[in-house]
């Protein structure tokens, strides 16, 4: 009869206690929760599979496009993990394949599988917003009855995490995977369904979307500790101010109210923690970000900002420089109409320098596709198909692909005309206005610094300004404001860039 090691006391089991409760307390047999049936897996690079079972056991994993299983041996926690080469995917190919995870007697068989292109897509509710009308907030996409009825394309997949906040990094996410079809697409994202939709057409491979956003959130709460507090200005400015403030130290179930919980979606690394950590170890392509509103007054910072969280992603992935992808704020009068306020101006100046400090980054623009009085405007298939371009020119390496509105380069003065020029690249087939009006948004100033309209036209390859109120033009601003409705493209459809050649305060 076997005894209690500490006491002595005689269990009624024949166990000791202690084994007793070990035994309960042992993991059972699991896989993490977002690798499904019917999920995309990322094409030539490791699946890593992982979940729990008792300590010390061993976890076969076999899939049908490769020969031998795979095995590895749960750890001293019950923890596994392993990885299964996956195949380069070919065009054309939708074959559906199987794979299979076995513990002793148990087997989990996940089916429907497609091998291709995973992006995992971010930010707060102009990427959370779906494709249906979502009353009295949303409004559906442009169309979104005909879009969704005509969504038939069983080689996209999507899972929508579930969307939570944490103190703490935790293992897991909710959430399904499901095959886009008319009965499902109504409640995947908007700028992730246009953007899988082109990628899907123009490669003939699978796309899969990991949606893992919310609205109202600002940046650094999808940003990890560790990356906030690697750069000491982001530190002081983002992470120090929430750590010695009572909301540290505030219970997270407390939050009852709307205005409590956007307060909430501004604290450092609380949605990383819930709906980034989990996903670290997925095979991906690249991210996609939507974000920007919650952080409209933080100027030149959220460059800073920005750069750290992708740098963080990208060590918590270790895949290497992940592509990242990101819309610059859409234009937006914040119920102001004030014609003058430039802070969402040098929002989206401080994003698009993030280019410049962070490689393998892109911008989509989307001066052109706004709605002033709209913070969640419809079209968001343009803002997708925007973002498969830089894609497809960058990642997947199709450079005849225009991806770029034009692009201030330089300026000159002539007489009191200023002649703006653009990167060649820039310009594609030619300069055009999408209302076949003269351009809109440009202002000149002279030593004064007072800004005033210009009047514009295009001149072959350049923009030429000019205004009776400033005799001697010192520096040009276009679409340096909230919220201006641009017109001036390029005949690819692709709208020009705001940019100011000066760099005064306010």
């Amino acid at each position: 009869m076997l005894l209690h090691a500490a006491t002595g006391q005689q269990t009624g089991n024949g166990l000791p206690d202690s084994l007793r409760q070990a035994k309960q307390d042992a993991p059972g047999f699991t896989l993490a929760n977002v690798l499904q049936s019917h999920m995309v897996v990322q094409q030539a690079r490791p699946l890593k599979l992982w979940g729990t079972a008792p300590a010390g056991t061993g976890i076969h994993m076999l899939a049908d496009w490769q020969k031998e299983a795979i095995v590895v041996q749960t750890d001293a926690n019950g923890k596994w993990q392993g990885q299964l080469p996956v195949p380069a995917a070919t065009p054309g190919n939708y074959r559906a394949h199987s794979l299979s995870i076995i513990h002793a007697e148990d087997t989990m068989t996940l089916t429907d599988i497609l091998i291709g292109e995973v992006w995992l897509c971010s930010g707060q509710s102009n990427m959370d917003m779906e494709m249906k009308a979502n009353p009295p907030w949303l409004e559906g996409v442009v169309d979104y009855e005909k879009e969704i009825a005509a969504a038939d394309h069983p080689a996209i997949r999507f899972i929508n995490i579930e969307k939570k906040f944490t103190k703490a990094p935790i293992e897991e996410v909710k959430g399904n995977w499901q095959v886009v079809l008319p009965q499902t697409a109504g409640k995947l994202s908007g700028v992730a369904y246009y953007f899988a939709r082109e990628l899907q057409e123009k490669l003939q491979l699978p796309v899969g979307l990991v949606v893992t956003s919310f609205g109202g959130s600002a940046a650094q709460a999808w940003t990890s500790r560790e990356a906030l507090a690697a750069d000491p200005l982001v530190k002081e400015h983002y992470l120090d101010p929430y750590e010695n403030s009572p909301q540290a130290k505030e219970s997270l179930d407390s939050i009852k109210t709307l205005e409590k919980l956007f307060e909430v979606l501004a604290r450092p690394a609380l949605l990383y923690n819930a709906m980034i950590y989990p996903l670290k170890n997925l095979s991906i392509r690249g991210f996609l970000w939507y974000q920007g509103e919650a952080n409209k007054k933080d100027g030149s910072m959220y460059t800073r900002l920005q750069a750290a969280l992708i740098r963080g992603w990208r060590k918590d992935f270790a895949q290497g420089e992940l592509p990242f992808y990101y819309v610059q704020m859409t234009p937006y009068n914040w119920e102001e109409s004030d014609s003058t306020a430039t802070y969402y101006a040098r929002l989206r100046e401080a994003q698009e320098a993030v280019m410049k400090q962070v490689a393998g980054t892109g911008m989509a623009v989307t001066m052109d596709i706004g709605e002033a009085d709209n913070i969640h405007p419809r079209n968001k298939k343009d803002v997708g198909i925007r973002l498969s371009k830089l894609a497809l020119h960058h990642t997947y390496n199709q450079k005849n692909a225009v991806y770029l509105g034009p692009r201030y380069s330089k300026y000159t003065v002539k007489g009191n005309t200023v002649r703006v020029a653009f990167d060649p690249e820039s310009i594609g087939t030619g300069l055009t206005t999408t209302d076949q009006q003269a351009p809109k948004h440009f202002y000149l100033a002279g030593k004064d610094r007072v800004f005033y309209p210009a009047e514009a036209c295009i001149v072959g390859e350049q923009v030429w300004l000019h205004s009776d109120k400033v005799k001697k033009p010192v520096a040009v601003r276009y679409a340096f404001t909230n919220y201006p409705i641009t017109n001036l493209g390029n005949k690819e459809g692709l709208p020009a860039m705001p940019f100011r050649t000066d760099q005064w305060e306010e």
